[in-house]
């Protein structure tokens, strides 16, 4: 027997059918809650916004942000109709929110042509391993900004 959805997992789920239906982009949504109640959703958004980082997670994160004020996310959830890509999960841990809970898996995504096992491969590669030429250049020069932000008295954390 399934286990039936959580609302905010099966309005996920909904954002990311409602999508397609409408040419959005992608086939998936996110929802992020707090306290049970709905902070922000997205909906993948890539085609029809000429952005390739409007994954709906992205789309999603953005939104709470904007309407609670804050780049911190901690005390919320977010709901995904997939596994997120690397990126959206790198996005997930940067902006703080407390749990993710997902529906279907990337092996599903690969199944119809969303393959991000390439990133996966990618990150853990050292840079002259890597498919796209990678290289480091002017690390020195560069480090000055992170002094500058180690010294910096009214600096905000994240």
């Amino acid at each position: 027997m399934t286990t039936p959805p959580d609302p905010a997992l099966a309005r996920a789920i909904e954002l990311s059918i409602e999508g397609v239906d409408q040419n959005l982009g992608g086939p998936f949504g996110a929802v992020i809650t707090r306290n049970g109640e709905v902070v922000a959703v997205g909906q993948n958004r890539v085609t029809s916004s000429a952005d390739p980082t409007a994954h709906a997670e992205i789309v999603a994160i953005r939104a709470a942000c904007e309407t609670l004020g804050t780049h911190d996310l901690s005390g919320c959830e977010i709901f995904s109709s997939c596994e997120p890509c690397p990126m959206c999960l790198a996005a997930i841990h940067w902006a703080r929110l407390d749990r993710l809970t997902f529906a279907a898996g990337r092996e599903d995504a690969a199944a119809a042509g969303f393959d991000d096992e390439l990133l996966y491969r990618e990150l853990v590669l050292p840079l002259d391993g890597r498919t796209m030429p990678t290289e480091q250049r002017n690390r020195d020069a560069a480090l000055d900004a992170f002094r500058r932000w180690r010294e910096k008295a009214d600096r905000i954390e994240y």
